[in-house]
């Protein structure tokens, strides 16, 4: 069995060359204002706060739209926290939430969140498009223009602006900034003057229209607050992302909020409740200089859209590096000095292009809502791992986070999703996890850490904890096999038949002894053990290495059997090859009788190649033989876990016993029965009327895939005896493996 060719192994993610990276680290020039509060604000003061809002205001009153913007900003502060901490606990690179989420859960969550997360951004550009093309259309009516074609020559415009590069983005964003300072201000200059005491508390409750309710206003108004990712999306821009990412990030947070809280309160105040409902403009009709509000609706949306088409394309640049999808190679090259992802800026021009096309502000809106939810969930799941499990690797920077708020986080935006929407939600799910299932499936290797095999680490620490307080039962024995392979490769029959033998529910290790001194055989041990790695990887073997050194094999094999494992998850079964060789015998012999006297049970397999591929199982009976319960309980177990293997499924098991006389055929037979019913294993019994075992086993078992036999160790001085006899044995039987128990394993178990 070969490695799949898919499987790949990636390096760190968006790592360039050392030449590259110096270009990239002196072009890395925006700071926390220009990098991260810029944006942030810009993106989450935008399309909905002019056009949607007063919509949000009008169905729910001015409490529960309170509630909607506490809602929204508990989220997405739970989520700036996490985001935060994850920011400050690792050197940040480009690729935003896509890097934090994929270098703390590994590559199959970070790959599924990394594309999702790329796509909301995408769509997110054509939901402020559109809401673009909305307040233009309102404010020049007398253009007769399709709607469509507006917004793909906005569309078309964005993307120029972005392509020309970041730089000249950012600088456009502080003009922008100032238009929306203008007009917001105008708003409240002119919504002050308006507002009334019987309004507000005409406006104080919820109104729903039909159709509406309080969490269809809360998937309306969400996609606002998700603008707190607009700053981690430069993160490979910035000078410091680490200090840029959560100040910028819940500066813009907290000023947005005030913003939001202010803006319900005024319309309230200051509109009916028809006019919040029926009038998209109604910020622009409140305020005091409505020019100024045309031009801040412009501002915003343009804004967020150039937002989105800087991030989104990063976050795809970043993916692409990683190699988790070979398809998106292309997109992982940048251009100039400052690595601009060129070719993944027109991909998110053109989806951004569609969704200007398809769909409508309000149909887009709910959809970003679900995606950005599972980002924002998965980057609290990520956090809450981290500082749960106690990773030593866990040291933010930032001291505001604790796993509380980010296990907070994640069930909230979990809950969130299904009360907006269950059958979106419930999709949206199913979407993320074929995404993961997809990426584990390729076998992807990481070259980082991930908070994963953290969490794998602790669980496993307090398991073997546990297995070392309990006491021991038979019913939970399990094979752990230290097999003496030598270089496996050699005889690669050894590791093939060391794995059936575990079952698919036990542990096999691959032991190797090197003869010598220690310190002359220090760089060959580092060798074999790699060497012995690479053979279990390319054969997909379930299984570990171990390569010792010592003065003798006898000497190897038992430090091996007395020091290897932890606690009380140590070999309980040697498996060993026969040779053939008598010269070899006294050696053997010994190790034998060292390993029976350390209380481990013994495998021998003596191999008949059949194929020439080891794991290709022969045709035939799995042949077990009963000689007295000494044996026979592990010999019994050890067939049935053989047969649960793809390669031995629908070979029928056989015990059988030989007796002297007819006799006592019924009786041996019942015990065989009674013996299988006590083991609850399927397998046919058989009884032998026969005087000599060596001729009966011969041309009973002659046809057989496998034989399994009992042994007794040889006593001192028995070597040779037990060497010939045994050899007789094997001589004309297919693949035999005999078995000798330390008597730990029970079938009434």
């Amino acid at each position: 069995m070969t490695r799949p060719k898919e499987a790949t192994t990636i390096a760190s993610g968006a790592k360039r060359p050392a030449k590259n990276a110096a270009k990239a680290s002196a072009t890395k020039r925006f700071g926390t204002f220009g990098g991260v509060f810029t944006p942030c604000t810009l993106t989450i003061l935008g399309v909905i706060l002019f056009l949607r809002f007063g919509e949000v205001v009008g169905n729910a009153g001015i409490l529960q739209s309170f509630l909607v913007v506490l809602i929204s900003v508990a989220i997405t502060s739970l989520t700036a926290i996490s985001l935060s901490a994850v920011a400050t606990n690792t050197r940040v690179r480009g690729g935003g939430v896509y890097y934090l989420v994929s270098r703390s859960l590994g590559v199959e969550f970070g790959g599924a969140i990394g594309l999702t997360f790329f796509g909301a951004q995408a769509v997110s550009v054509s939901m402020y498009v559109v809401g673009f093309t909305e307040a233009f259309m309102a404010a020049f009516p007398t253009i007769n223009l399709p709607v469509w074609l507006i917004g793909s020559l906005v569309n078309l415009g964005v993307f120029a602006c972005v392509y020309v590069g970041a730089g000249w983005t950012i600088k456009i964003q502080y003009g922008i900034l100032a238009a929306l300072v203008l007009s917001l201000l105008s708003f409240f200059a002119g919504a002050l003057p308006s507002a009334s005491w019987g309004q507000f508390v005409e406006n104080l409750g919820p109104d729903y229209r039909t159709g509406s309710s309080f969490f269809s206003m809360f998937a309306l108004f969400f996609p606002a607050a998700t603008g707190i990712m607009a700053g981690a999306n430069m993160s490979g821009d910035l000078r410091d992302p680490g200090k840029s990412i959560p100040v910028g990030t819940l500066g813009a947070i907290g000023t947005t909020s005030i913003i939001y809280l202010l803006m319900a309160l005024m319309l309230g105040a200051s509109a009916s409740r028809s006019s919040l409902l029926d009038d998209p403009l109604i910020v622009k009709d409140l305020s005091f200089w409505p020019l100024l509000v045309t031009v801040g609706v412009f501002a915003a949306t343009l804004s967020s859209a150039l937002s989105s088409m800087m991030g989104a394309p990063r976050i795809l640049q970043a993916l692409a590096r990683d190699q988790i999808f070979a398809r998106l190679r292309t997109f992982a090259t940048g251009s100039g000095e400052s690595n601009e992802p060129r070719p993944a800026i027109i991909l998110t021009a053109i989806i951004s292009g569609l969704g200007v096309l398809a769909g409508s502000l309000d149909t887009i809106a709910p959809i970003i809502t679900m995606c950005f939810m599972i980002t924002y969930g998965y980057l609290n799941l990520a956090t809450f791992y981290e500082a749960y499990t106690g990773n030593p690797s866990y040291r933010p920077t930032f001291r505001f986070s604790h796993w509380s708020t980010a296990l907070a986080g994640t069930v909230s935006c979990v809950v969130v999703m299904f009360l907006v929407s269950p059958f979106w939600a419930i999709l949206s799910i199913i979407g993320i996890s074929v995404l993961q299932w997809y990426i584990a499936r390729k076998k992807i290797e990481a070259a980082w850490g991930d908070v994963q095999s953290g969490t794998v680490f602790e669980r496993t620490r307090l398991n073997l904890l546990r297995l070392e307080e309990d006491l021991y039962h038979p019913k939970n024995w399990r094979p752990s096999i230290l097999a003496l392979s030598g270089g496996a490769w050699t005889r690669p029959h050894l590791a093939v038949y060391g794995q059936w033998l575990t079952g698919g529910c036990g542990i096999l290790t691959l032991a190797q002894i090197i003869a010598g001194e220690v310190d002359s055989r220090l760089e060959r041990r580092a060798s074999q053990e790699e060497a012995l790695r690479s053979f279990i990887r390319d054969k997909e073997l379930e299984a570990f290495p171990a390569v010792l050194v010592a003065p003798s094999l006898t000497v190897g094999i038992e430090a091996l059997v007395q020091c290897y494992g932890i606690g009380a998850l140590r070999p309980n079964l040697i498996l060993m090859g026969w040779s053939s060789d008598v010269d070899r015998m006294n050696s053997i012999a010994g190790a034998l009788r060292t390993v029976a006297r350390l209380g481990r049970s013994i495998v021998i397999v003596r191999y008949r190649e059949t194929t020439a591929d080891p794991w290709v199982a022969p045709m035939g009976t799995i042949d077990v033989w009963w000689r007295g319960k000494a044996n026979g309980h592990l010999l019994i177990l050890l067939a049935y876990l053989f047969a649960q293997n793809d390669a031995w499924r629908g070979r029928p098991i056989r015990l059988l016993r030989m007796i002297s006389s007819e006799a006592g055929r019924e009786e041996a037979t019942r015990h065989l029965e009674s013996l299988l019913g006590d083991a609850r294993i399927r397998a046919t019994p058989v009884v032998v009327v026969a005087d000599d075992f060596l001729s009966t086993i011969r041309h009973v078992s002659g046809g057989a895939a496998v034989v399994f036999l009992g042994f007794a160790p040889p006593e001192q001085g028995e070597e040779l005896t037990f060497f010939h006899h045994t050899n007789d044995l094997m001589e004309d039987l297919p693949t035999v493996i005999s078995v000798w128990s330390a008597g730990d394993s029970h079938l009434e178990a």
